[in-house]
């Protein structure tokens, strides 16, 4: 996706990568700063778990609408956060959660089997 979108001088490389990396090698290359290129990336990832709670529960456009309205706050916050906070003060721990999403794109049928 981002070696199609990434402009000549963004650099590329060899084999996977990382999502936000690759957002982030494609936000580079088009010029896009980081502060917004966060906040559109934070955005998206809460709209996609939204969608996926918009399908899985009885909840509704409208309302998963209204949902990530209530998150925007929050997802400002985060990105304001993490622009501010040092590489050697990130951490996390989702070992299975990281590689079940490794494997997402392999699946015969992606919806909730990663």
């Amino acid at each position: 996706m981002a070696r199609a979108c990434a402009r000549p001088a963004a650099p590329a490389w060899d084999g996977d990568v990382a999502l936000p990396v690759a957002v982030g090698v494609a936000c580079a290359g088009h010029g896009i700063a980081l502060a917004p290129a966060l906040h559109g990336y934070l955005h998206a990832l809460t709209a996609n778990l939204i969608s996926t709670g918009v399908r899985l529960i009885p909840l509704g456009q409208t309302d998963g609408q209204r949902v990530l309205a209530a998150l925007e706050p929050v997802v400002a916050t985060t990105a304001e956060r993490a622009l501010v906070t040092a590489l050697d003060d990130v951490g996390g721990a989702a070992f299975r959660s990281d590689i079940a999403s490794m494997r997402h794109e392999t699946q015969y049928t992606r919806l909730f089997r990663s």
